[in-house]
């Protein structure tokens, strides 16, 4: 799609986050943002359990995923830098 196509477009719609101004279905990304939330709300519930919640920032914790589905405290600096790359699990 060329430029002046694209800006065609844009200019029928005033909305700009709009599917018909942007030509984007956003469909995939409310269901990734409803995965996320339920991920969130797994986190601190088991947070609320282990009596951290709200005290994570302080401790430098983080509860991190097993494999096997369970929930541990880790740093919070290795929990978040290991990103699953050459086909790595993402979990602990």
């Amino acid at each position: 799609m060329n430029i002046e196509m694209k800006n065609k477009i844009v200019a029928k719609n005033k909305r700009p986050s709009s599917n018909k101004a942007t030509g984007r279905d956003y469909s995939y990304d409310k269901e990734y943002q409803k995965d996320k939330v339920a991920y969130r709300q797994e986190l601190n519930a088991e947070a609320r359990k282990k009596g951290i919640y709200g005290k994570r920032a302080t401790k430098g914790v983080d509860l991190s995923h097993k494999k096997d589905g369970k929930m541990v405290l880790e740093k919070k600096s290795t929990n978040r830098a290991r990103q699953g790359s050459n086909g790595k699990s993402t979990k602990k």
